[in-house]
This record gives C-alpha cells, sequence and structure tokens, in this order.
C-alpha cells in the first residue's frame, strides 16, 4: 500500500446498483479520467484499464466501507479511503454551492475531496476473511429475527380475530410448541372437538406439562369454545395463522442454522477467549462485538474512537452562549445495538455494572440513556482487554476502581 505522499492520482468513485461513475484528477486537481463502468466482469475489467495508465499511484474513495464495490477496488491494488455520506454530501455542497447534483458531480466531488482533505483520512486495510464473514452472518441473523419478530406480530394479529384461547394459553410465542399447537387444533372448534385425552397428550409431547400451568391451560382449552367467530371469519383467519405458524417453523430451522455457523467460526476466531469472556455478552452478543469490532488493533488509537464508532460518546455542540450535547447518530448501527444489548445483559452478572446503572436511574436518566452511558464505560474496558488480548477479569478491575478511587465502587460498598 503506497503511503500517502506516494499518491499521484485521486479517483471519486460514486457506485449503483448496476453502474458507477468516476472521476480520477491528478495533484493539480485536474480531471484527467471521466468514465462510467457497468457492475460487471466486463465492467470491472474496464476499471483496471483505466487504472494501468496512472500505474501505482492511485486512491480511490467511495460512500461506503464494506461490501462488493469495496472487495473490487481493493482487489484492483488502490488504496481505498471510505466516506460517510453525510461526509459526502458536504463536500459536494463545498465545490457546488448551488446545489446541483449528479451522480459525475459526486464523483468529481469526493475525487477532489480526496485529494485536498485525504491526508487526514484512514485507509481501509485488508479485512480477516473470519471476521468479514463472522460480521455478515451476525448482522443476517438479525434481519432475520427481525422477520420472526413480524411474523409473530401477524400471527397474533390473526388469533386475536378468531382464537383469544391460544392467545391466553401461551404466552411466549417465540416457542415452536405454540406454533404446533396452532397447527394442531387450527380452530376452538378443532380444540373441543379433540377433547381432554389429546390435549393432554399434545401438554405431554411438547413438554408443556409444568404444574404451574398445566391445569390453567386444560381450563383454558374446556372453554375455548365460549367465543366463536363467524363461519366466514373463522376460515379465513384460520387459514392465515396456519400460514405464518408454517412459515416461522421454517424461518425458525435457518435461525438454528445460522446460530451454528457463527458458533462456530467465533470458536475458531483467536479472540473467542477474549470476547467471550465479556459479562453477559453470551453465545449471541460476543460474536457480534467481534464481528463490529474485528481484529485490526490498529483501528482505535483508543477507545474514544470505537465509542464514536458505537455512538455511545455523545456529541457536543458549542458556539458563543450555547453549549448542547446530544445522542450521536452517525455511527455504526449493528455495533449500536450490540453495545446496547450487552450493557443491559451485564447488569444481573456484575456487581458494578449494576450499581452504575441504578446510580444513573436515581439520577433521574432514562433507561435507555442509562444503557448507553454503562456501555461507555464497557467499551473502555473493552479497548484496553482488545489491545492486551487479555480476557475480562473481574478481580483485576475491582483493583483498578480500588486504586483510581472509583465512585461506583464507593457506593457498591455501603
Amino acid at each position: 500500500m503506497p503511503t500517502w505522499n506516494e499518491i499521484t492520482h485521486y479517483a471519486g468513485f460514486d457506485w449503483a446498483k448496476d453502474h458507477h461513475d468516476v472521476i480520477i484528477v491528478d495533484r493539480g486537481g485536474q480531471i484527467v479520467a471521466d468514465f462510467q463502468i457497468a457492475h460487471t466482469a466486463p465492467g470491472w475489467q474496464q476499471w483496471r484499464e483505466q487504472l494501468a495508465a496512472f500505474g501505482a499511484g492511485v486512491a480511490a474513495t467511495v460512500e461506503t466501507s464494506q461490501g462488493v464495490v469495496v472487495e473490487q477496488l481493493l482487489q484492483s491494488g488502490v488504496t481505498v479511503y471510505p466516506v460517510s455520506p453525510a461526509s459526502a454530501k458536504r463536500y459536494r455542497e463545498r465545490k457546488i454551492p448551488s446545489g446541483n447534483k449528479t451522480d459525475r458531480v459526486d464523483a468529481w466531488s469526493l475525487a477532489d475531496a480526496l485529494r485536498v482533505d485525504g491526508h487526514g483520512w484512514k485507509a481501509l486495510a485488508p479485512e480477516d476473511p473470519l471476521v468479514a464473514e463472522l460480521r455478515l452472518l451476525c448482522r443476517d441473523e438479525v434481519a432475520l429475527i427481525e422477520e420472526r419478530t413480524a411474523l409473530l406480530n401477524q400471527l397474533q394479529s390473526a388469533l386475536h380475530e378468531y382464537y383469544p384461547a391460544a392467545l391466553e394459553a401461551f404466552s411466549d410465542w417465540t416457542l415452536p410448541s405454540a406454533w404446533a399447537f396452532v397447527k394442531r387444533f387450527p380452530t376452538p372448534q378443532r380444540l373441543q372437538a379433540a377433547g381432554k385425552r389429546q390435549w393432554e397428550k399434545f401438554l405431554h409431547t411438547h413438554r408443556l406439562a409444568r404444574p404451574q400451568t398445566y391445569q390453567t391451560r386444560l381450563e383454558i382449552f374446556a372453554r375455548a369454545g365460549e367465543f366463536v367467530s363467524g363461519e366466514a371469519l373463522t376460515r379465513t383467519k384460520s387459514r392465515l395463522a396456519l400460514a405464518r405458524a408454517r412459515m416461522l417453523r421454517t424461518l425458525q430451522s435457518q435461525l438454528d442454522a445460522y446460530r451454528a455457523e457463527i458458533e462456530k467460526l467465533f470458536a475458531e476466531h483467536p479472540d473467542h477467549d477474549l470476547f467471550g469472556s465479556l459479562p453477559g455478552a453470551g453465545p449471541k452478543i460476543a460474536p457480534r462485538l467481534l464481528g463490529e469490532i474485528g481484529s485490526d488493533r490498529s483501528r482505535f488509537a483508543d477507545p474514544a474512537g470505537l465509542q464514536c464508532l458505537a455512538g455511545t460518546a455523545p456529541v457536543s455542540y458549542q458556539s458563543g452562549q450555547i453549549h448542547k450535547v446530544h445522542l450521536r447518530r452517525h455511527c455504526n448501527k449493528p455495533l449500536r445495538h450490540a453495545v446496547h444489548l450487552w450493557a443491559n445483559l451485564s447488569r444481573p452478572s456484575c456487581a458494578w455494572a449494576s450499581v452504575y446503572y441504578d446510580q444513573l436511574r436515581e439520577r433521574g436518566k432514562s433507561h435507555a440513556c442509562a444503557l448507553r452511558c454503562l456501555g461507555q464505560r464497557w467499551l473502555k474496558i473493552l479497548w484496553k482487554m482488545w489491545q492486551t488480548g487479555t480476557a475480562y477479569d473481574a478481580e483485576l478491575h475491582a483493583r483498578n476502581q480500588l486504586k483510581h478511587g472509583s465512585w461506583v465502587l464507593k457506593i457498591q460498598s455501603t
């Protein structure tokens, strides 16, 4: 990878779904290449042919830090500098105050911004393939979980129309046993016709014969016929409920396969024990944190860089007598979500985290704000662990708190 002083040409890359606009400028800002390529194998070959005329001193900037476009740029041998869409908009407005916007203008403004300001930007380093695969799998798993939530809401909405007894009998509709109930007894009439022997058999088969709920469910099943919707509504909504239940079973099988693959890849990574030692992270959150943070230790020079990426660090605004602090919106959203969940799950398993959260709540902070502050504190600890390659040690952290006179430790001891 050439150093900044060795770069002689700057490429602005405005990417799209099926084509990409490219403008290359020299050190003086003159446009030396202006072309468009298709997002196909011949199109990327055209990019490499155009690139060959400028030697090895080419850097490119693009409004993304991952994906197939970035992979192709890195494979072509150029140094890639990612830029956020918000920054790209500001650079375009700086070049074109009139507000004119085209794909070509975007590419040109990016190229010139890289030429002028790129010395302060951070280039993308080649990524560990294992980390990249783990990150994408975790993100896709979250997307599938969101789809499952949508299907669960639709299933419960359909049951509310004609089958309130089913909703009363099962409180947790993420369990496959609840979907199996809809499949086995799709309507109140079918439930009543099956009789008590079949109800008991179903509950025992699906391991639902717990003393605290067994008799209650049988009583609910017995009075299921007290509320019966019209024949047309029952037929249509039961068909919809059955469809949602079958879709949920299929989706859950895919989620189980994703979970197995994620756990397999996570176990193979050298930082498995480090992230796995985080209190409350568990088998689901720990791989997400590793996938988003990665294994490149030079990526964050201090904890603040990681905290800003995760969105836990607030944004300060000061002008004259005005001084405001607000939530950081521009951040890595999947990482922010993972840190939020981790901070919440750390409270039952970590005494100081629970005390810290409770104290913030007593000060009037909202639940989300308190978790964000706790996540900010956790990320500082995680950054140090990550840099030194050591697992979390509760005793060591307690000694450090005692050494530095932490107010959390003082409250914890009272």
